[in-house]
């Protein structure tokens, strides 16, 4: 006999009763087209959970031992009726795997136990749309919505044997909502842990501390990439731990630990890379290390990189140096981590010059970094052709501690702000500054001194054609700064470390893989529903991306005058624009109608990649529909991602490959692995893959003669 546990306080929902661990809303229903009509809209919403209780019984006696009852299509459900499994975790994969085959993402939901003890008896799983939301009314509009509940009736039941066998005895596969398509099941939310999850052993080592396996520690290897660094390996078995070698300022076990753990990441991850740079002595000094996912990342948005070695570990005093960016949805993305021994020319230029590498030597448009003369030096050196930018976010911080009590005038802080990034033009700026100098009595302040022989490295007004990924303003301002500081404060060990930047960059692309889900179930709604251009902007851009274009578009259209000049060109237009309520400041637009060139004199197209609000009106008074192609950044659409690596985009890079074994082994993981990145979580596609591959290996066999010759090992 036995017996179901009652629900648990907080349960919303019918079926959820007992232990409910975590509740996936992840993907239940995929994007189609179709949405669900008036009356499936009323059905579901008058289907209580009492009635849904009763159909299915609570009282597992009442099913039968031998045949589980199926209700719907029986499509791919023969293999989890056939299929025993004998734990709670690989019953809950069973059914993950059959709903990833399906389209819906799943959650866990009651369970009952043997009479008088713990032990579990039957299990439920229903599909992540089961039951209602309080308070949320079903329409049209949300009913497919990945986050809206429509009572969804699929579900599993497991019932649990003396001899601890787990089987189906109950199944209901049929949903009263859209299915995710293929390209999309990679998507679901609990079919995530089936395709990457690594984020709980992550989690685990992070608060376990990562341990190196066995006795003593093993000799690391200097550099790990896709070409070892063989003369930094037999240095460091040289130098760095025969018989003469200093002590290091840094425990040995602790720097064995995270070459251990850099080294296990590498036989994890093809395109890992890390480095290691060594002193005079022959004994680690620096590091650097990124994984295969950044190298993507970078390839994709490789025009701004954030650049912070502020951060320092308070036991080891190494500064913890990551390097991130801006990705399609205007969130933080992680290109890489460094751990640094001091902060000399030779440590910077060393640590630039290995993220180089192992990017492609791909140089980024713009780089921001605090204020540092020896950073600046050193990306003078290395990237000579990268526009250098001193953020915002490390300028106010470094004024609250040099300018004391002018901090708390409200007056100064105005004007300083505007100096940094509210003047139009640099004559505008000049006016400022001198004024806040000569207001306040600073002619002799040596910092401010100091900052205005940097000003074309931070001033907005004098780098209004630079691309910066809108990374100075808010609210994405904040989000870049103090990013590592819980790091840098908590953790003590350099092992922790690795993995708390792994951890981190796990979080960061959960966030990212949710904001691609968002995009592909359904456009964002737009304000005024019948606009073309806001319909064109909501099709081709991402989400947030979308409301930062559309909030420009309002402002245009609904705030802003114009003053239309003549032009000699009948085909060039020229306006004057003024922001309502923002001042007397005016803004020049020129459209030139054959061409679609348009320019305006805030540049914030040259600066974000999105079209500025005076652009908008001037395409709204000349009744132009849809977004100039060449104004659209691919680098902010929903499409930023959707491509393959091919060395054949560069052709140096690619006459390289072919002649050199070293670069030809590069590319070819790279390319190999982007490849295996998108196919990734799905079936069909990984079993293509898989078919090219074998035919591959079929075609090289026969051209070498049947396997009798043997290639050149290009194996590191």
């Amino acid at each position: 006999m036995s017996h179901v546990e009652p629900a648990a306080d907080g349960a919303d929902q019918a079926g959820e009763v007992a232990v409910v661990p975590h509740d996936d809303d992840g993907v239940g229903g995929g994007g189609g087209d179709v949405a669900s009509t008036d009356s499936q809209v009323a059905l579901v919403a008058s289907t209580s959970g009492d009635e849904r209780r009763g159909e299915y019984g609570d009282d597992a006696e009442n099913e039968g031992e031998e045949a589980a009852t199926v209700q719907g299509s029986k499509e791919g459900t023969e293999e989890l009726l056939r299929k025993v499994v004998y734990s709670e975790e690989a019953a809950y994969k069973l059914y993950c795997d059959y709903g990833h085959r399906m389209g819906f993402s799943i959650r866990k939901g009651k369970q009952s136990y043997f009479t008088g003890t713990k032990r579990i008896r039957t299990k439920d799983y229903f599909c992540s749309k089961e039951g209602l939301k309080e308070g949320e009314k079903l329409t049209d509009a949300n009913f497919n919505d990945p986050h809206t509940r429509t009572n969804c009736r699929a579900m599993v039941r497991f019932r649990v044997n003396d001899h601890g066998e787990w089987k189906v005895i109950r199944l209901v596969s049929d949903h009263n909502h859209n299915l995710a398509r293929p390209e999309e099941r990679h998507l679901l939310r609990s079919a995530r842990s089936l395709i990457a999850g690594r984020s709980s052993s992550v989690e685990a080592m992070l608060y376990a501390g990562y341990q190196t396996q066995g006795g003593s520690p093993q000799l690391p290897v200097g550099s790990t990439s896709a070409a070892n660094n063989v003369e930094n390996s037999k240095q460091l078995l040289l130098l760095g731990y025969g018989p003469t070698a200093k002590p290091l300022a840094v425990g040995t076990g602790d720097l064995q630990n995270l070459v251990s753990y850099l080294k296990s990441r590498a036989n994890e991850d093809g395109m890992f890379y890390w480095d290691v740079q060594l002193d005079q002595g022959g004994r680690m000094n620096n590091f650097f290390w990124r994984d295969g996912r950044s190298r993507i990342d970078y390839d994709c948005f490789s025009d701004v990189v954030v650049f912070d070695s502020t951060y320092r570990l308070s036991k080891q005093n190494l500064i913890c140096a990551p390097f991130v960016g801006v990705n399609h949805h205007w969130q933080t993305t992680m290109y890489g981590c460094a751990l640094l021994a001091d902060e000399s020319l030779s440590a910077f230029v060393w640590l630039f010059k290995s993220f180089l590498e192992s990017m492609g030597n791909r140089h980024p448009q713009s780089i921001f970094t605090n204020l540092d003369q020896v950073v600046s030096k050193a990306i003078e050196e290395v990237f000579p052709n990268t526009c250098h930018r001193i953020a915002h976010w490390h300028i106010q911080k470094n004024a609250h501690s040099r300018l004391g009590a002018l901090n708390v005038s409200k007056v100064f802080n105005k004007m300083f702000t505007k100096c940094i990034q509210g003047c139009d033009s640099e004559t505008e700026f000049e006016e400022t500054w001198a004024q806040m100098i000569h207001e306040f009595k600073l002619q002799d302040n040596k910092w401010l001194k100091k900052l205005y022989k940097l000003k074309q490295k931070w001033c907005s007004a004098l780098n209004k054609c630079t691309f910066d990924a809108g990374v100075e303003y808010e609210p994405q301002c904040d989000s870049m700064s103090n990013i590592f500081s819980s790091i840098a404060d908590k953790l003590t060990s350099l092992s922790a470390i690795g993995v708390a930047v792994d951890k981190q960059s796990e979080d960061w692309r959960e966030k990212e893989l949710e904001e691609d889900t968002r995009c592909l179930q359904k456009p964002p709604a737009c304000i005024i529903k019948h606009s073309d251009i806001l319909n064109h902007a909501a099709k081709v851009y991402t989400h947030r991306i979308y409301k930062l274009f559309e909030t420009d578009f309002l402002d245009g259209c609904g705030a802003t005058k114009f003053k239309e000049l003549p032009c000699e060109d009948n085909n060039t237009h020229h306006f004057e624009m003024t922001m309502q309520g923002r001042g007397s400041r005016v803004c020049t637009v020129r459209l030139n109608m054959s061409t679609m060139e348009l320019s305006c004199s805030c540049s914030k197209f040259e600066t974000m990649g999105l079209l500025c609000p005076h652009a908008l009106k001037a395409l709204s008074i000349k009744n132009i529909c849809k977004i100039p192609e060449s104004y659209i950044l691919k680098r902010w659409t929903k499409d930023a991602k959707k491509w393959v690596f091919n060395p054949k985009q560069y052709e140096s890079s690619y006459q390289e490959c072919m002649d050199d074994d070293a670069a030809y082994c590069n590319y070819v993981m790279r390319y190999a692995y982007d490849l295996v990145t998108k196919s990734q979580g799905q079936e069909e596609l990984r079993k293509a893959l898989w078919e090219t591959l074998e035919s591959g290996e079929k075609e090289l066999e026969k051209y070498l003669g049947n396997g009798t010759q043997y290639a050149p090992s290009y194996a590191t």
